[in-house]
């Protein structure tokens, strides 16, 4: 088994208050979120943003697996994720995943759409979501 860590540390009320986010490859390290930057776009981080750079990292990798078992050679991918985060009764939820990839390499096109709806189901970040998760796909 794998296990990576990413830790938060907040002081404040939720409105007010600060937080800093970070990793523990440090990649991320003290960095700043907070309700201005989850709910008013101002800068910093949020918890949508980083969960969509997971699930867009994860997929491309799951991606690049599947493409290269098809025999699909000279692989390019840009994928986003984004994570809509919608009002629920009281309190907010995490809805849906909206991929966005394009893909171009040397290979059957059938092979790379099989591969791709294969690595959107399947990508373990995907699987953690356990969400709507869509997929446009452009293949150039």
């Amino acid at each position: 088994m794998i296990t990576k860590t990413g830790s938060a540390k907040w002081q404040g009320d939720l409105k007010t208050g600060k937080g800093e986010v970070s990793t523990q490859s440090g990649a991320l390290s003290a960095q700043p979120y907070g309700f201005a930057t989850r709910f008013e776009d101002q800068p910093g981080t949020n918890p949508e943003e980083l969960i969509g750079a997971a699930h867009a990292s994860c997929f491309s990798m799951a991606l690049s697996k599947a493409l290269g078992d098809a025999g699909v050679t000279d692989v390019t991918i840009e994928t986003t994720s984004a994570v809509s985060l919608d009002k629920e009764g009281e309190g907010f939820a995490v809805k849906k995943a909206a991929l966005t990839s394009t893909v171009s390499g040397n290979g059957d096109r059938a092979a790379i759409e099989q591969a791709a709806q294969g690595a959107k189901d399947n990508c373990p970040i995907s699987k953690l979501l356990n969400t709507e998760i869509t997929l446009d796909l452009t293949i150039t």
